[in-house]
């Protein structure tokens, strides 16, 4: 029985699936957001959104001006994924986003070295960014703008 067992749970491997399949409703839907904003009235932050229409999973850095551009303002924009650097950060702010978030490096500094490791991971982004901003003559976040970037898309036309 325990050998049974045993070889089910190495066939399922990480169950990562399974348990996506547990906390994500996929019945969720647009209409959901109108009922949650007519129960309360505090602030509603929508993840995983990555195009206007929300039909496919490119890079999140990729899509976030179409985004941004989407909302015209009506919602902060704010990214999570792909953020392993302060360069990222510096990107994502000049594309238009309001906050970067930084899960997964946090993640890695305390499984690395508990405490310290997250405090660490932290710092290093923020020296990074520092440098970036001074290297790009961006003495403040507020003078991060759009011209601080080529996107890949433009790299490839201006190569036409």
């Amino acid at each position: 029985m325990d050998i049974m067992v045993m070889n089910k749970v190495q066939d399922e491997g990480s169950n990562v699936k399974a348990f996506a399949d547990s906390t994500v409703d996929a019945s969720l839907s647009w209409k959901d957001i109108g009922w949650l904003r007519s129960i309360t009235k505090l602030p509603i932050l929508i993840k995983g959104v990555l195009t206007h229409e929300d039909d496919y999973t490119p890079a999140t850095i990729a899509v976030l001006e179409e985004v941004v551009h989407a909302v015209k303002g009506k919602v902060p924009v704010f990214i999570d994924g792909g953020v392993r650097r302060g360069t990222d950060v510096f990107k994502a702010l000049a594309l238009g986003a309001e906050a970067v978030l930084i899960g997964r490096p946090v993640v890695y500094g305390l499984a690395a070295k508990g405490e310290t490791g997250v405090k660490r991971v932290i710092e290093m982004l923020k020296d990074e960014l520092e440098l970036t901003m001074t290297l790009s003559g961006c003495p403040t976040i507020k003078d991060i703008t759009r011209g601080h970037v080529i996107t890949n898309c433009e790299r490839l036309h201006s190569s036409l």
